[in-house]
């Protein structure tokens, strides 16, 4: 599904609400998980999962097409981690 779907979805099952309207609420929820990332919050949906971020130390890689050393910077990395009860639906459980 991407973000465009989820917007119409959501405007579907609620025909009260303008579909711009859902849309400012979708895109708000994006930005405020995207910006508690970038400060190195934890955001947690319960039942759903938690978005975190990982850092990645700086190490020295291999390219693949010439096998030359290459040095790669320390990064910061998006992780979710699913729910219980995410992943005992998608288990069928």
């Amino acid at each position: 599904m991407i973000r465009s779907e989820l917007i119409q979805k959501l405007a579907d099952e609620n025909p009260h609400l303008y579909q711009r309207d859902v849309e400012r609420i979708v895109n708000t929820v994006f930005e405020e998980i995207t910006g508690a990332m970038a400060r190195g919050d934890r955001v947690e949906l319960r039942g759903f999962g938690a978005f975190s971020v990982k850092k990645r130390d700086a190490r020295t890689g291999r390219n693949p097409r010439t096998g030359e050393a290459v040095e790669v910077e320390e990064k910061h990395v998006p992780f979710f981690k699913t729910g219980k009860l995410l992943r005992d639906r998608l288990n069928g459980k």
